[in-house]
């Protein structure tokens, strides 16, 4: 049976292109021609994706804003002006004690929830 060589053949052709050169460089210190590029691209990477994700926050912020105490009571509808005093009072004024309870009017094919 014969005996296989460790390392492949490689013509003299071969032996002078970039990647012979590149292939025998590797082999001799392969954390110089592999990691150390592999982890420059991460750390540049995070370097430049900052700006993107800035922008996207930015964008956030523009459209979620704090509201002042008039706009809260104004959106969504055409809103009254709501005095605190009035309402108290309207509130203050209704009867709690005399209530009855009243069940929500279901839609069709809807289960009712009664035993």
């Amino acid at each position: 049976m014969a005996i296989f060589q460790a390392k492949k053949y490689r013509t003299a052709a071969d032996a002078g292109t970039f990647a012979a050169k590149y292939r025998a460089v590797m082999a001799k210190h392969p954390f110089l021609m592999f990691g150390l590029p592999f982890m420059s691209i991460i750390v540049a990477g995070s370097f430049v994706l900052t700006p993107a994700t800035a922008v996207r926050y930015e964008k956030h912020d523009r459209r979620v804003r704090q509201l002042t105490r008039e706009e809260e009571l104004g959106v969504g509808k055409a809103g009254r002006r709501v005095n605190m005093k009035d309402e108290y009072y309207r509130l203050a004024a209704k009867d709690l004690d005399n209530w009855e309870q009243k069940r929500v009017k279901r839609l069709p094919g809807e289960h009712d929830g009664v035993l």
